[in-house]
């Protein structure tokens, strides 16, 4: 199909002039009968690769989710701009699904939603064949790999549906994978001669900070209560933090909840409608929470507790700025975290678990650590080059943390390392090298001699807790290396020693401070508008869904609004040319918007 034909699809449907980056392509390439890999950052528009071909070709489109929530979401979303889609799943009565059923026999839908358990029953895949599958769609694809990080085994089965419907293609999309990953969709799905695409994981619309974790449930609600009309979600490492932070925020007049494996299956829907219709404002959430959680104006996601890995970190923060507007990311990092995830890790009883979760933890703590600009690090960790920096959205390139002559320093550090190991023919850990340095009189000291090196008593000057900052900078440079044993220990390394011969001028960077000045300067992404009107037109979103009972971005999301805020249009003409705006939203809603608009001019 030509693109200018695609193009009059989308503004049509969807209410958009222009294609987000590679979806052309993708589309172009299902609509050829190709199989696609398309790993697409969250926000860049991965289900219209799979939507707008279902609406172009003859037939139906299947689409296998991992969540009940997200097929409701997205199926609502497509209903609301005219598109016929439905979903199967528990959530239905007997009745239902054979009305559902009646209708994909008589061909009226163009997308079906299913989860993969239902799909793959023997009852249900053999009737496929009589029901004129075009497209197979497989969305978070990364749930079929072992090394993914949200791995579910029912995955695994679904490259049996390939002899059910042969020539049938499929599409495999993606917002996080690294290249094993990647490797692992392709081949256990069988996807054949794939074309595969992958959009950069830059994510310009979110800012990243770190800030030190001092009394974290008083500086959370004081960070949300300075946001007092946005929404987010507080990711917590356990339960009883869920519960304990979102008390906190009630208690401090912020509208929030818990939400966590433990609930009541009744309880975390319930919870999870309200957030998605704007009735409470923060979810306070275990990793259980998000996969799946379509809502485009979460502004905000903290992290109470440090995340276990980069990868589950990037994808929990790109559950901010979906619409594209912008959106905050902040840790609240404490050393003292990284010894309850290293606890954690001690209770996994498969030894090469044990060595990877090590590994993959000392990479997030290096990325809390570090002095380097936060995107570029999350982007190197998934093979991107990144060289735009200063990024102007990080809180290392907009507050660059000070920084001073670590020569002296790192020599006595490293030195210490070397001569503990001289002496003693085995490697000790971060906070004995610490001890001796500050010439502590601990028993392990006195008994292992330690106490008679030179080195002994040499780092007077500096507290332990800035020893610790210095380590930690060491081994992130690579001049010495942590074993990832329970028991890790400090070696010099190669390039530490040859340092240590050459003795050539080194800067550190200081530890992290307090927080600073927000990072509130408007950044890529932004849409300046009338806020007064931007708000009074929230609220007749919330009315209009609320008498639907969908949630308001169903309507029109954050992003249609501020357009509408600021282009403030004066006719039907005038509206249809704003974002987001489908020929079916602008007859069931263009005069109720455009009313509010010239009202609010009126008493301007």
């Amino acid at each position: 199909m030509p693109g200018k034909s695609l193009a009059a699809i989308l503004k049509k449907t969807f209410g958009y002039s222009t294609f987000r980056p590679l979806q052309e392509e993708i589309i172009a390439d299902a609509l050829e009968g190709r199989d696609v890999f398309a790993l697409l950052p969250t926000g860049g528009g991965k289900s219209l690769c799979f939507q707008l071909p279902a609406l172009v070709r003859e037939g139906l489109t299947v689409v296998i989710s991992p969540l009940i929530a997200l097929m409701k979401d997205q199926v609502e979303g497509l209903q609301a701009s005219g598109v016929a889609a439905t979903f199967l799943n528990s959530t239905l009565s007997a009745e239902e699904t054979k009305t559902r059923y009646r209708g994909l026999y008589r061909g009226e839908f163009k997308l079906l939603y299913i989860a993969p358990e239902r799909l793959m029953m023997s009852g249900f895949i053999d009737r496929l064949p009589e029901l004129n599958v075009q497209q197979i769609a497989v969305d978070e694809a990364h749930c079929i790999s072992e090394w993914g990080h949200d791995f579910r085994p029912e995955y695994r089965q679904l490259a049996e549906l390939r002899p059910h419907l042969p020539g049938v293609p499929f599409m495999a999309l993606t917002a996080t994978a690294t290249m094993r990953v990647r490797e692992d969709i392709v081949n256990l799905l069988q996807l054949k001669e794939a074309r595969c695409y992958t959009a950069s994981f830059n994510r310009p619309n979110l800012t990243y900070r770190i800030v030190p974790k001092e009394k974290p449930s008083e500086q959370v609600l004081k960070w949300i209560k300075s946001r007092p009309e946005e929404s987010g979600i507080v990711y917590c490492q356990s339960r009883k933090a869920t519960e304990a932070v979102a008390e906190k925020l009630r208690a401090g007049g912020v509208a929030a909840l818990p939400y966590h494996a433990g609930l009541e299956p009744a309880v975390r829907d319930r919870t999870q409608e309200q957030f998605l219709r704007d009735k409470i404002r923060v979810v306070c959430a275990t990793v259980a929470f998000g996969m799946g959680v379509h809502k485009p104006n979460v502004r905000f996601v903290l992290h109470f507790d440090l995340p276990k890995n980069i990868e589950g970190y990037y994808q929990e923060t790109g559950r901010a700025g979906r619409d594209g507007l912008p959106g905050e990311c902040v840790l609240f990092f404490s050393p003292a975290d990284a010894v309850k995830q290293r606890a954690f890790i001690e209770e996994k009883t498969d030894p090469e678990e044990q060595r990877i979760s090590r590994e993959q933890l000392q990479q997030m703590i290096h990325y809390a650590e570090s002095g380097d600009c936060r995107r570029a690090t999350l982007l190197h960790y998934f093979g991107e080059t990144f060289t735009n920096v200063p990024c102007g959205a990080c809180d290392n390139c907009m507050e660059p943390r000070e920084r001073f002559d670590g020569t002296l320093a790192a020599q006595k550090f490293l030195s210490c390392i070397f001569r503990l190991r001289q002496a003693s023919r085995f490697g000790v850990g971060l906070n004995h090298i610490i001890e001796v340095l500050t010439g502590a009189a601990t028993e392990k000291i006195k008994r292992w001699g330690h106490d008679q090196l030179s080195t002994y008593g040499i780092g007077k000057e500096h507290s332990r807790q800035e020893w610790q900052g210095i380590g930690r900078e060491l081994i992130r440079l690579g001049f010495c290396a942590q074993t990832a044993e329970r028991m890790s220990t400090l070696e010099l390394s190669g390039e530490g020693l040859a340092w240590l011969k050459s003795r050539s001028p080194l800067t550190l960077t200081r530890p992290l401070r307090s927080v600073g000045r927000a990072l509130r300067q408007q950044i890529e992404g932004d849409i300046v508008c009338d806020e007064r009107l931007f708000a009074e037109l929230r609220s007749l979103r919330r009315t209009l869904a609320d008498e639907r009972n969908v949630p308001p971005y169903i309507i029109f999301p954050d992003v249609t609004l501020r357009y509408l805020a600021a282009r403030q249009p004066a006719n039907i003409q005038e509206f249809a040319e704003i974002p987001g705006v489908g020929e079916r939203k602008l007859n069931d809603f263009g005069a109720a918007f455009l009313g509010a608009i010239a009202s609010w001019k009126a008493r301007k």
